[in-house]
């Protein structure tokens, strides 16, 4: 039986003793607060609950990551970002990033991201904790994702697409600025093919936690700052 909090003051209980079925659930109940939220990223936990239950808290093994230099960008993929219709821009709008996210989706019954996850994570935003990056064409916001960034890691949440292949420029553009940046890891999560094809694995919970070791309390920029530059290194 996974433990219940009662306080948004509880501590969570260990990593290792999440269950297995499902995989990674370690405890139920607490608040979304930005101190609770920052204390279970810095372990390794994260929030995803549908609306009407309680905050489910999680840390699967293993855990679905990207090396920042293993990005793959396949040659269809490397032709569109090269077209250069759109423009890549970094915190311009969260609040309509996470708005898509929640939007419903058509492989997918409702959504997980609820009025009060959207609160919480724009509560980060404005902390300089939680960063959009945001795909336009023609001014018109058509991709994107959220997420929150600790020392030199990256911890993705959700993308969302309203034209082809606008997430992937998003996560790509992304993950090569943080390349530039020094970033060690991007988290990911759970895995799907999107994810895998784009050059992310898995990894167990213990390599993950070296990583939050080492990395979790390294200097990162103090401002997330990007335009879409002359040339990608994708496109060369």
């Amino acid at each position: 039986m996974i433990p219940w909090l009662q306080h948004s003051s509880d501590p969570f209980p260990p990593i290792d003793q999440a269950i297995d079925d499902p995989n990674g659930l370690l405890a139920a109940g607490g608040s979304l607060s930005k101190q609770r939220l920052v204390d279970a990223y810095r372990r390794g936990i994260f929030p995803w609950y549908s609306p009407g239950e309680p905050i489910l808290w999680w840390s699967p093994d293993p855990r679905c990551v990207l090396i920042p230099d293993q990005i793959h960008i396949s040659r269809s993929m490397r032709k569109r970002l090269k077209k250069k219709d759109y423009s890549v821009v970094f915190d311009r709008d969260f609040p309509a990033v996470i708005d898509a996210c929640s939007a419903p989706r058509r492989d997918a019954d409702g959504t997980w991201i609820s009025n009060q996850m959207k609160e919480a994570y724009c509560a980060l935003h404005r902390e300089g904790i939680a960063h959009s990056v945001e795909v336009y064409i023609d001014d018109e916001l058509v991709g994107g994702l959220y997420g929150l960034s600790m020392g030199k890691l990256f911890f993705g949440e959700s993308m969302f697409s309203r034209a082809k292949d606008t997430s992937k420029i998003a996560f790509i553009v992304m993950v090569e600025q943080l390349q530039k940046w020094g970033y060690a890891l991007i988290d990911c999560q759970v895995s799907n093919d999107h994810l895998f094809s784009l050059g992310a694995t898995e990894i167990s919970r213990d390599e993950f936690q070296c990583y939050l070791d080492r990395y979790i309390d390294d200097t990162g920029p103090s401002i997330w700052v990007f335009d879409q530059p002359d040339a990608l290194e994708s496109d060369q």
